[in-house]
């Protein structure tokens, strides 16, 4: 009896010890498996050193972090060939050849430089309004979508079932039962709060909405990370939309927590209007829905041969570009600045090369200013936003904090004749996860309004002084060096 119970002993031993070497080993494969994943990818070596420690240190918490953030899907097609030619030929009216345009070189290799990174096509004989409120942007929002007769398309990353939500949604189902064709995008993430109820309500009207990338399990770990984060509405073909500002009541009247929410979006007519429709069109075909063939329909807003109009082009970003484009455009046109660099942005997690851009400019005497929020959405952003303020102004960079509520602007304002507003934040999530789309505006008129808008914020802000930025408690800059760390997945 006693020798039966010593056997059963040692079974139960051999059985544990061998599980737990089976187990031991399998999970050491997985994580030697990843690290040889990341190390293929040839990546960054900083971000993939990065990875590798932690997956070394903390295997455990770095194999969650790596499914949910570490992921790449670079150069993975977004549409086939055949889709995105077919696209192009319909936005063949209206395309200028670039080696034609009468402007500066400096323009010209900004147009070229967005030409080689997406094929962006330039547009003369457009215009562009500014709006700097979520108030006067709502209303004139609804009004077009009142007006549309063939088609409305909309694509936002937060689609909120409060008063706004509800006051467009409303517009939206109106238009829908009047026969007029409506399609949305929201984003799976951005829109996590808003309640399934409320999409349904859209569906049964006959809108036809979905998510973009749908965070559900399983495949939950591969989709959290990237995010549709672009603001876009194209009415008709003769109306567009671009901007920062999502759907929520806080775009309007600052939420419980800012008093004053300012932001830029742009109200768009002209030619320029088919490069937002092709945009949407691709997106609306990568979540495998039929093609949109809309053909654009626009006036042309030229006045005479030589007030051309604006200039524009649209610049789209992601995680599945074989470049940065917006990354590498924000760098170029940083690089050839002349007089000035003016840059508004709610967090600021700059890549190396576009903090030395900045840094070059304003060492070379170019006036570059960047206005941040002094209190922001995000604690988080905001302290390591703040952990880049001393190497700018080390640089003679001038740094504003908006003190008035949340600046969630998103703009560049180059010289005289270049500026851009869109989607794209100045941060590692906009350049390198989210799906962003910015608007390039090529003209004087237009950056001198941006650069009036720019004047009147400047005046809500506190302007960072060097010396009383360098003696802040070191518990704060303790903070805000750790919260840089996080930067690249913040």
């Amino acid at each position: 009896m006693y020798l039966c119970k010593e056997m059963w002993t040692l079974v139960d031993y051999i059985n544990t010890t061998w599980l737990w070497w089976t187990v031991t080993i399998a999970y050491a494969a997985i994580i030697l498996g990843v690290i040889a994943i990341v190390v293929s990818e040839n990546r960054n070596p900083v971000k993939s050193l990065a990875w590798i420690t932690v997956l070394l240190v903390l295997p455990a918490v770095g194999l969650i972090l790596y499914i949910f953030f570490g992921r790449n899907i670079q150069n993975k097609r977004i549409i086939s060939r055949r889709n995105r030619r077919k696209l192009k030929r319909l936005e063949l009216r209206g395309k200028i050849d670039a080696s034609k345009v009468k402007r500066s070189s400096v323009t010209l290799r900004q147009i070229k430089l967005a030409h080689s990174l997406q094929g962006s096509t330039y547009y003369e004989g457009n215009h562009v309004e500014i709006f700097d409120n979520g108030k006067d942007k709502f209303d004139a929002l609804l009004r077009d979508i009142s007006n549309a007769r063939k088609y409305v398309n909309v694509e936002y990353y937060i689609f909120s079932a409060d008063n706004t939500g509800n006051k467009v949604a409303d517009a939206l189902i109106e238009r829908a039962m009047a026969g007029v064709k409506v399609r949305i995008i929201y984003d799976s993430v951005g829109s996590f709060k808003t309640p399934r109820k409320f999409f349904k309500k859209l569906k049964k009207a006959g809108v036809e909405a979905f998510p973009f990338f749908e965070v559900v399990f399983p495949p939950f770990g591969t989709r959290v990370n990237w995010r549709n984060h672009r603001k876009i509405v194209i009415i008709d073909g003769e109306v567009g939309y671009i901007g920062g500002m999502n759907i929520a009541d806080r775009y309007v009247d600052g939420g419980k927590s800012f008093g004053v929410w300012r932001d830029l979006h742009l109200r768009v007519t002209g030619p320029g209007v088919a490069a937002l429709q092709q945009s949407f069109a691709v997106d609306w075909n990568f979540m495998g829905q039929p093609l949109i063939e809309d053909p654009p329909s626009y006036h042309d807003e030229s006045l005479d041969g030589e007030n051309r109009g604006m200039g524009i082009q649209l610049l789209t970003g992601g995680p599945v570009n074989q470049w940065m484009n917006l990354t590498l455009m924000f760098q170029q046109s940083i690089s050839t600045a002349r007089s000035r660099v003016w840059l508004q942005t709610p967090y600021f997690l700059p890549t190396e090369g576009l903090l030395h851009a900045l840094q070059v400019a304003s060492l070379s005497k170019v006036d570059v200013r960047i206005m941040l929020p002094r209190r922001s959405d995000s604690d988080m952003l905001r302290w390591a936003s703040f952990s880049y303020i001393q190497e700018c102004l080390r640089a003679g960079i001038k740094v504003y904090l908006y003190d008035k509520g949340m600046l969630h602007s998103k703009a560049i304002i180059v010289d005289d004749e270049f500026a851009t507003v869109g989607s794209t934040n100045f941060d590692f999530r906009s350049f390198e996860h989210n799906f962003e789309a910015n608007l390039l505006v090529y003209s004087k008129e237009f950056n001198a309004a941006l650069r009036g808008r720019f004047l009147e914020d400047q005046r809500d802000c506190i302007r960072v002084n060097p010396a009383t930025w360098r003696r802040r408690p070191y518990l704060e800059k303790g903070l805000e060096s750790v919260m840089r760390l996080f930067a690249p997945i913040l």
